[in-house]
């Protein structure tokens, strides 16, 4: 009996010794906290660097095909201009009011569902956490902005290769060439963004843009062609 009772206090000791956490425990946590903490701030950077990447293609090709469908069948370059400069006042409106519904509606579900965590956890400081989640989460303003700058950013790259030559074939070729060059650097960056390799994903880059480009130039062409008044 004696002995019975001298050993179990010992095994508390040794239960609680083993139950209890220890320093290194602790800092392993806070350190794989931090961790994620950061790889999701770098998630975020790079979903924002991609989709300036995109934006700025998306504006750099379609400006380009708009002003070498409508160099196919007018040589001058008033009308060229003029055709790339609505695709960027066009293209940077669209890319915004697009940008801006899709992530308000992203916020909206994001806000509701931690309403609904709200309602479930019913804490005392859920108010208070559900504000600083608001925080994080992307602004649809900012988004908006960010997609139009980053649309006009490439739209700019053929209407300044366009806006000093007035010589017709040499203003096509130079805008041909520039924004060749541009689809190599947007497709270079999407591809480091994206840990893709870099000469693959540029050359797909640029041919998709001369692709675009050149069914654009060959179909406006043959519809001039058929005599219709232009």
């Amino acid at each position: 009996m004696d002995t019975t009772k001298g050993n179990n206090p010992q095994k508390l000791q040794i239960d609680n010794y083993q139950i209890l956490p220890g320093t290194d425990d602790i800092e392993s946590q806070s350190d794989n906290e931090i961790q994620v903490e950061a790889i999701h701030d770098y998630s975020k950077r790079a979903q924002w660097l991609r989709a300036a990447v995109l934006g700025a293609n998306d504006g750099l090709l379609s400006t380009a095909s708009l002003m070498m469908g409508v160099g196919a069948v007018r040589q001058d370059a008033k009308t060229m201009i003029l055709t790339g400069a609505t695709g960027l006042v066009a293209g940077a409106c669209s890319m915004a009011i697009g940008e801006f519904v899709s992530v308000y509606s992203q916020y909206d579900i994001e806000v509701a569902q931690l309403k609904r965590e709200q309602k479930v956890n019913k804490n005392g400081g859920g108010l208070q956490e559900m504000e600083a989640m608001k925080k994080k989460l992307p602004n649809p303003l900012q988004a908006a902005a960010a997609s139009a700058f980053a649309f006009a950013v490439g739209a700019m790259v053929p209407l300044l290769a366009a806006a000093f030559i007035r010589e017709y074939r040499v203003r096509l070729g130079v805008v041909v060439a520039a924004v060749s060059l541009a689809l190599l650097v947007f497709g270079g960056l999407g591809a480091v963004v994206g840990r893709a390799p870099p000469v693959k994903s540029s050359l797909r880059v640029l041919i998709g843009g001369w692709l675009a480009m050149g069914i654009t130039f060959g179909l406006t062409k043959l519809i001039g062609l058929t005599g219709l008044p232009l």
